[in-house]
């Protein structure tokens, strides 16, 4: 399998999040990455490719255009307003505010384009976030022209990101635009499958109206996990899309045999609608020692989930999304690979 990989995107480092009351690190560090791209060379996966350059006309479609110009300017923005270190936001257009007025000033701009304190700017913010968007449009072109599946390692991730909203460590959402460039390539029908711990919440917003792009998600329960807000059981889509988006979520240590049998289910959906080709959003969070998930597979799992992928018989994008226990991502990652692989 090829992978599709740059180094740009360990510009995105040093950065901040606000959780639960405290300024932290960010838990999304660059190691993430560099220890996947460690275990899919020492394993012999495949070779490891530079993504190939992209415009951003995907991007302004599957997101509003204003959002993707100012993820582009936000850091610029930052430093000639005369601020220093990590830029965050501290305000947000929530309920009894407008969200139709867009601000001038960077401190409220970065609200308005998102929706928690969890994806802040730094110098290389910018350049990570296209060169992870164009590793996964670059995957999703190997698919396209023919290869089974191909794999972009991705960071940052991108799966919380919405239409308008940056959060969760996403800022372009990876998946929908590989999704968006099969679709163009000639699919049909796509499907994303996403395998993360937390929900994929701005997966389901930008195709919750659309029938061409059907959305699985197996989560934890938003009652007690992020992002709380999205992701219920009867949330199926609206209009065109009603009945393609499928919500599977689990109560907090689900181990193999209540997740695999989410992940059936989920599967056997992806065959009922007859689609063309996958996306996989592929978090590891779901892993027993992650430090901010709570489910319990074993790294023995992970090609478990690969194997019953690869039986669905689809072209396959992989996208890396979660996992935050650093030492063991690309044991778990790469099991995913290796086992749609049939190693």
């Amino acid at each position: 399998m090829k992978t599709v990989h740059s180094p740009l995107h360990a510009g995105h480092a040093g950065q901040l999040e606000l959780t639960a009351g405290r300024l932290l690190p960010g838990f999304e560090v660059p190691e993430r990455a560099e220890i996947i791209k460690a275990r899919i060379e020492a394993v012999g996966l495949g070779p490891i490719l530079a993504p190939t350059a992209q415009t951003l006309d995907v991007a302004t479609r599957v997101h509003r255009p204003d959002y993707v110009d100012f993820l582009a300017r936000a850091w610029d923005l930052w430093i000639a307003a005369g601020y220093e270190g990590p830029a965050l936001p501290f305000v947000w257009p929530t309920r009894g505010l407008r969200d139709d007025l867009r601000p001038d000033k960077i401190t409220a701009l970065l609200g308005y384009y998102s929706f928690d304190g969890g994806s802040a700017f730094v110098a290389g913010t910018w350049g990570a976030i296209e060169s992870s968007y164009a590793a996964a449009l670059t995957a999703a072109d190997l698919v396209a022209s023919g290869e089974r599946g191909a794999y972009a390692l991705c960071r940052p991730p991108g799966h919380h990101a919405g239409v308008r909203a940056a959060g969760g460590y996403c800022y372009l959402n990876n998946a929908a635009c590989a999704a968006t460039r099969l679709r163009d390539a000639g699919a049909a029908r796509v499907a994303i499958l996403d395998v993360d711990f937390h929900h994929g919440n701005g997966t389901q917003e930008i195709f919750w109206t659309r029938g061409d792009v059907a959305v699985v998600n197996l989560h934890g329960d938003p009652a007690t996990e992020y992002p709380y807000f999205l992701g219920a059981a009867d949330e199926r889509g609206v209009g065109p899309g009603e009945g393609f988006n499928l919500n599977l979520p689990m109560a907090a240590g689900a181990d193999w045999a209540i997740w695999g049998e989410a992940l059936t289910t989920g599967l056997s959906a992806i065959r009922a609608w007859g689609v063309d080709a996958l996306v996989v959003s592929l978090g590891v969070d779901t892993w027993e020692g992650d430090p901010i998930s709570h489910f319990r597979l074993k790294t023995s799992d992970y090609p478990r989930i690969g194997a019953a992928i690869a039986a669905l018989g689809l072209p396959t994008v992989f996208v890396q999304e979660g996992g935050y226990a650093v030492a063991a991502i690309g044991d778990n990652a790469v099991g995913v690979l290796e086992g749609f692989e049939g190693r």
